[in-house]
């Protein structure tokens, strides 16, 4: 993720914003791709981001920002951003945009979520809690809920959601969440160390980890490091490295869908081996993922870690499980 120089606090941990939308009058030629590039810029900039980059294919436009990345589908919007961003600030904005510009009148389904931040206090005051940021949702949306996954005191991650039935069409996000980098492993996303995104991509194992993807990469000034790839089917990955010793965290994103995750997270800490990570997966019943949270049930210990906390949930048509590990 970007990481502006000299920035000693920067803060990794992301903010992230998904959205299904849908017309009530079921209009098939409602499509977010349909929206011009000058209203998403104007909405990254109640967020305080701008975009940097893009790439698209015939079901998904994938921008790499200066704060991390968005991900737009016929009906899904996604929003990542890190840094002292102002992602729920632009919800409203967002709703009505998507109305004027495309006929999407009716939101089926939002998830917001994210990490505990290492330095709250840094936020804009929406920011600086959980509770004020469901008060705001809270004021947009009907049959809200909202949860604390994991330790309130120490590592934990926070979801707000709708109690509705939600998208009825397959759907999965795996997400890694990973800290207390380990030094040699950051080097690379570093400009005195690698040429561009390209190169850091390469040296560090990141492009074998989901092989046949189309990839946007960047690496900034002086370190930090963003990456999109997409495949066919609206699928996406996503990763941002924030590598300096005192705030260094990585985050793994990805919507493809996998009946075992166990491979892909054994080839995600080898590229970037953490001291500490927390693992989500979201997937709902028309998902072949949903088979795999009852998998990761069962991992009490993956290849030098440990896992500190598990929990399970289950929602009107999801289903979630978070892990958090530690090295052993």
């Amino acid at each position: 993720m970007a990481t502006a120089a000299g920035s000693y606090h920067y803060e990794g941990t992301e903010k992230l914003l998904e959205v299904w939308f849908a017309s009530t009058s079921n209009d098939e030629t409602c499509d977010l791709r349909k929206i011009r590039r000058e209203k998403w810029d104007a909405l990254l900039k109640i967020v305080r981001a701008e975009i940097i980059s893009m790439i698209q294919d015939d079901d998904m436009d994938a921008y790499v920002l200066s704060e991390s990345s968005m991900f737009i589908t016929k009906k899904r919007f996604i929003l990542k951003t890190c840094g002292t961003t102002t992602l729920l600030l632009a919800v409203n904005h967002l709703v009505q945009m998507v109305k004027k510009e495309c006929g999407f009148d009716k939101v089926i389904d939002i998830f917001y979520s994210r990490k505990n931040f290492a330095q709250p206090e840094l936020q804009h005051h929406l920011h600086q809690s959980f509770d004020k940021e469901v008060s705001l949702l809270d004021d947009m949306f009907q049959n809200g809920s909202a949860y604390v996954l994991g330790r309130m005191n120490k590592d934990c991650w926070y979801l707000y959601t709708l109690d509705d039935c939600g998208v009825e069409q397959p759907d999965q996000t795996f997400e890694l969440l990973m800290w207390d980098m380990c030094p040699k492993s950051m080097e690379v996303f570093a400009m005195k160390v690698s040429q561009d995104g390209k190169d850091a991509t390469k040296r560090s194992g990141i492009c074998n980890i989901i092989p046949g993807i189309k990839i946007d990469d960047t690496l900034f000034d002086p370190c930090g490091y963003s990456m999109n790839g997409i495949l066919p089917g609206g699928y996406y990955i996503t990763i941002h490295v924030t590598p300096e010793p005192h705030c260094s965290y990585v985050s793994f994103e990805s919507n493809v869908p996998r009946a075992s995750y166990e491979n892909l997270i054994m080839k995600v800490l080898g590229v970037f081996n953490p001291g500490k990570f927390l693992m989500t997966v979201f997937a709902n019943s028309a998902s072949i993922a949903h088979g795999s949270l009852k998998q990761l049930e069962e991992i009490d210990t993956l290849e030098g870690y440990s896992r500190n906390d598990h929990q399970f949930c289950s929602f009107k048509n999801y289903y979630l499980t978070y892990t958090q590990f530690s090295k052993s």
